[in-house]
């Protein structure tokens, strides 16, 4: 547990001379502002002011004056840095001038429904397995889709060119408090994952972030560049962030029985009917970008059906064998573009909807769903995933469970955000359509 006194001291020792305040803006995006430790104690003490104006979906200039708080308990050293001039983190909530939490900051937003789930007697933990791409760079430092190698699931250097960078990210993430559990290439070329231990919500959203700045910067170090983006080659599989999700109640695992069928408890069920209720509305965040809806295709091994099962991965949610304490729900379908602190909110949220309405979710679908006819899916009661950005905002936007969720300053920010992203998107000339039509034509 740290203390302001404590994080003073230990800037002092370890000769820190630049702390960066971080928090993020309504679409995942890390921001900052660096002070010298000279205005730590300032910090510390919740007077550090900035333009909220200039971060997307916080406030109008009339209203730009903001305030960061800092979270104690995310102070950490980078350990990537030099000995001389080192830097630390702050993780910050943001609020307004009269002292009262800024409604559009993330981090609240998520806050508020894990006080939901603490008022009902619930802690909700969360271990995320974020994967990601490494890419080379050309001659002036940019990044291309050229993969850095040519393995596969699970092979080994030579093959895993990224196997060095791959060891230094874990090497830097467990210098920062990181439990590292596995490190592995994945199914696509130049495709990655890292899986860290799980933890709390709040701590598990704040580790998302951390991790995705550490990765890009490790990358980047190696020549490499880092990227979170779902799909970004065509053809190949995409990047998922499937998020393992439990209710813990009195040190017990709320979703543990022992005496049931599937040993699942009345309490998993209803949380499993919650997220299937809600998922279509949910969409946008978890998925947020026009590309992530090239990753939810047929083929690729990412959900594209609202189904569960204990069985197999082809559909939206799995349940993993492990029981007792180890009995989690996995979401498959979001992806690392997504803001963290939203997308778990909005999961929990559905969740305890579940649980409140008691809603029981429709029978398991064992077989391969993909494979399934269309037919057979509709007699089996499984729905179709948004197909696209436009049919994800729709849903969203069709939803007052979300709007309360996520109260009206986030909801008609990220709707507008969204809008903006998606018309530019269609107004485009892409290559495909000259590649397509302009001979034919």
């Amino acid at each position: 547990m740290y203390t302001k006194e404590r994080i003073i001291q230990l800037v002092k020792e370890n000769g820190v001379k630049f702390i960066r305040l971080q928090f993020t803006d309504i679409l995942g995006m890390l921001k900052n502002v660096a002070i010298t430790a000279s205005q730590l104690e300032k910090a510390l003490n919740n007077q550090c002011m900035f333009d909220g104006s200039s971060i997307e979906g916080f406030v109008r200039i009339e209203e730009s004056d903001m305030y960061l708080h800092p979270d104690l308990e995310t102070f950490v050293i980078f350990p990537w840095r030099p000995q001389d001039g080192k830097v630390a983190r702050l993780i910050c909530d943001v609020y307004m001038p009269d002292g009262k939490p800024f409604e559009g900051c993330p981090r609240y937003a998520l806050k508020k429904v894990l006080k939901e789930a603490s008022e009902m007697g619930y802690t909700f933990n969360v271990g995320p397995e974020c994967e990601f791409f490494l890419f080379l760079t050309d001659e002036k430092g940019k990044p291309t889709t050229i993969t850095h190698d040519d393995a596969g699931y699970f092979d080994l250097g030579p093959v895993d060119l990224g196997e060095n960078a791959r060891r230094d990210m874990c090497l830097a993430l467990e210098g920062m408090g990181f439990e590292i559990e596995a490190s592995h290439h994945e199914v696509a070329k130049g495709q990655h994952e890292i899986d860290f231990k799980y933890s709390e919500a709040l701590k598990a959203a704040d580790n998302i972030n951390t991790f995705k700045m550490v990765v890009k910067t490790i990358a980047q170090k190696h020549g490499l560049h880092a990227t979170f983006m779902p799909k970004p080659i065509a053809g190949i599989n995409g990047s998922g962030m499937h998020t393992n999700m439990s209710l813990f109640k009195d040190g017990k695992n709320a979703f543990f029985d022992e005496k049931d069928d599937l040993q699942l408890s009345n309490i998993a069920y209803n949380f499993i009917g919650g997220l299937m209720e809600h998922m279509k509305s949910m969409t946008v965040i978890t998925n947020p970008l026009v590309n992530s809806y090239k990753r939810l295709v047929p083929g690729y091994e990412a959900p594209v059906y609202i189904a569960w099962s204990c069985k197999n991965r082809s559909p939206l949610i799995r349940i993993p064998a492990s029981r007792g304490n180890g009995t989690r729900i996995e979401l498959r379908s979001p992806d690392p573009s997504s803001n963290p602190y939203l997308a778990l909110a909005a999961c929990l949220a559905a969740g305890l909807d579940g649980i409140k309405k008691k809603t029981k979710p429709p029978v398991p679908v064992d077989q391969n769903v993909f494979k399934m006819s269309k037919v057979d899916r509709t007699k089996a009661g499984v729905e179709d995933l948004p197909g696209d950005l436009e049919q994800a905002m729709i849903d969203f936007k069709n939803s007052e469970f979300m709007k309360n969720v996520f109260g009206e300053h986030i909801f008609d920010r990220y709707l507008e955000a969204k809008s903006e992203e998606w018309f530019s998107y269609i107004t485009q000339v892409h290559r495909w359509e000259t590649d397509e039509y302009l001979s034919a034509y």
